[in-house]
This record gives structure tokens, C-alpha cells and sequence, in this order.
């Protein structure tokens, strides 16, 4: 348990009410009890705070009126939120060491701290930092580096010359430096392209479980400091995505396109190869980008266009048989006008 002023302090965050309140753990307004704290950030759950049972509430300035019990007020709610919620749930470390069960070459290079669970594999000349986590049945190439505090997921699997660098999370079934796309066409048949370069990932970088990063043709796949990638993505040889882009699940990255820093992609969008998207990029969910982007901005749509745009495309659309009918009367009609017209002519 931790106090609500410990909570305030970790969450930075303001405390209004009793500092010496113990908190158990978070719950969500409807379901907490009197020793553990929830948020509120949607006007949709206000009769849930006006009945919650919760030891304290997160809420914003704004919202700090709508309840009278104990309260740590945040600027950014659900980062307190977060934050609080790590420090009730600290992670637990694994046993350090190396398991009986894994096969580590003995060339590989363990830093201090490291463990090594059951029926994983090191490869000669790997390089594993300080304090990193490899789990159960993950596969790690000859020659692959990984950072200081990396946690590698259960049978995830990191080829050659794939690097992490520190406080890398790689999820479960995650596959980093598979062999890229890339075939060339001799008469109708395909002849595989050797795919030379590597998988570099910056510090920070979290990818989500079942997710496949292709190793580039000549030059590296990069995954820059901050990128978050959810499950299930495909990220194509020689794609570089910049610093804290965060990307959901199912997405489709083709090779050799550019995604700016503090961009965000939202679930089952798809991207042709060689674009340029530029930093400050938002993309709606189950669009699909088939140009380069040159403008900071929301964009949706297939193929995407201004968020606006779309938007406004949408709602003509949904009319479209109504305009269409509409369109049919008036040429009827224009079709009666000059038929009476003539037959007044004729006369």
C-alpha cells in the first residue's frame, strides 16, 4: 500500500485531502473500494463518480468541483493515472541468472544482472546489457545486441544483425530482422533479393507481441528512440519510423517509407511503399495512405485525405442516391420543358 501524498509525489500531480489515506490498488469508478483509487476523464462515467466508494479520485482542474472526497488533481489525468497505477504494480523481476534449461554459446556476452529463463537460445558473439530479461523459448541470433533493461517476451524471436538499444520491451512471438520482401522478376519466376541490412532500434522502443520488423535490403529498418508499435504490425525492410510514433495494432508499414516523429497511426491502416510522411502525422483508423505526406495533420480515408476533407466527403456521399434521384427529376423535367417548348414552336 502507498499513501495518497506518495501517490501525488510520484504522479506529480496535486493532492487535495488526506495525505495519509493508504491506497491498495486502482479500480474503475463503478467497481473501487474504500482502500483503492480511480480516475475520471469522460463526462459519459459522471454518475459513477457521484456514487463511486473510491478512497480518492484523479481528475483534472476543470473537474475538481464534481466530487468532494479526497483528490489528486492532474493537468493529464490518465498519465497520473498510469503512473500511480506502476507504482501500486511494481514488476516483478525475474530470478536472475541463467536457467539449466537455456542454451547460451559461450561466446555470447551476458551483462551483469541478466537473466535467462528455460529453453531460450543465445547465439555466438550476442551481446545482452545489463539487467535484461530474456524469456522462455525467445530465440536470439549470433551477433545481435541488446541494451541495458530490455525485457524480451516469451518466443520472441530476434535475428542477425537486428541491435536494441536500452529499455526495449519486445512482446510475445515478436519477430525482429526477418528476412524483407524483396524479389526480383526473371521471366515470370522470382528470384529472392538478398536482404543485407539490419533492424535498429532506439532506447525506449516497445514492440507488441506477434509483430514482424523486416531487416532492410541495404540499409537498416529504425525504429527511433520512443517508438511504440501494438501487436500484430508489419513493418517492412528499410522503413524508418521516427521518434515517439506510436502506432496500433494490425497496421501495414510497405518498404522503404519514412514516418516523421509524434505521429500517430491508428488500427488496420495500411501504407504503399516509398512515401515520406513528415512529423505531426495522425491517421485515422482503416485508412489507407497511397501518397506521400507533406503537411503536419488528421488524415482518413481511402485512399487518406484531409481529415476535413473526408469528412466532408463522407457526409455527400451518404447522400449521393438522394442527389442522384434529385438529379433524374430535373432532367425529366428539363426533358417536359423543351418538348413543350418545341411543340409551342411548331405551332
Amino acid at each position: 500500500m502507498l499513501s495518497l501524498a506518495e501517490l501525488a509525489r510520484v504522479s506529480a500531480a496535486e493532492l487535495e485531502g488526506d495525505g495519509t489515506q493508504l491506497i491498495s490498488a486502482v479500480a474503475t469508478l463503478k467497481a473501487a473500494t474504500a482502500d483503492q483509487i480511480s480516475f475520471f476523464t469522460n463526462k459519459r462515467y459522471r454518475a459513477d463518480l457521484a456514487s463511486t466508494s473510491a478512497a480518492a479520485v484523479i481528475l483534472a482542474p476543470d473537474q475538481r468541483d464534481a466530487y468532494s472526497g479526497n483528490r489528486i488533481v492532474s493537468n493529464n489525468p490518465y498519465l497520473a493515472f498510469a503512473r500511480i497505477s506502476a507504482a501500486l504494480n511494481p514488476e516483478q523481476l525475474a530470478d536472475l541468472g541463467v536457467h539449466s534449461a537455456a542454451v547460451v554459446d559461450p561466446a555470447a556476452e551476458l551483462g551483469a544482472g541478466v537473466s535467462v529463463a528455460a529453453t531460450a537460445t543465445i547465439g555466438a558473439g550476442a551481446k545482452i546489457g545489463r539487467g535484461s530479461t530474456i524469456g522462455p523459448g525467445v530465440s536470439i541470433a549470433a551477433g545481435v545486441e541488446i541494451g541495458a533493461n530490455c525485457r524480451i517476451s516469451s518466443r520472441a524471436v530476434l535475428l542477425e544483425r537486428t541491435r536494441l538499444g536500452d529499455r526495449c520491451q519486445i512482446g510475445a512471438g515478436a519477430v525482429l530482422g526477418s528476412t524483407g520482401f524483396g524479389f526480383a522478376n526473371d521471366a515470370g519466376r522470382w528470384e529472392a533479393v538478398p536482404q543485407l541490412g539490419g533492424v535498429l532500434l532506439g532506447d525506449d522502443v516497445d514492440v507488441g507481441s506477434n509483430t514482424t520488423v523486416d531487416r532492410g535490403a541495404l540499409e537498416d529498418t529504425v525504429l527511433e528512440r520512443g517508438v511504440k508499435l501494438d501487436n500484430q504490425i508489419q513493418i517492412g525492410h528499410g522503413v524508418v519510423i521516427g521518434e515517439d510514433t506510436a502506432i496500433a495494432a494490425c497496421v501495414g508499414i510497405a518498404g522503404s517509407t519514412y514516418i516523421g516523429k509524434g505521429c500517430t497511426v491508428a488500427g488496420g491502416v495500411g501504407f504503399v511503399g516509398h512515401l515520406e510522411i513528415v512529423d505531426n502525422v495522425h491517421i485515422t483508423g482503416m485508412s489507407m495512405v497511397m501518397r506521400s505526406i507533406s503537411e503536419p495533420g488528421v488524415y482518413s480515408g481511402y485512399p487518406s485525405t484531409k481529415n476535413s476533407d473526408w469528412r466532408k466527403n463522407t457526409a455527400r456521399f451518404q447522400k449521393l442516391d438522394q442527389l442522384a434521384r434529385r438529379v433524374i427529376t430535373l432532367e425529366r423535367q428539363l426533358n417536359q420543358n423543351n418538348q413543350a417548348e418545341s411543340s409551342v414552336d411548331d405551332k
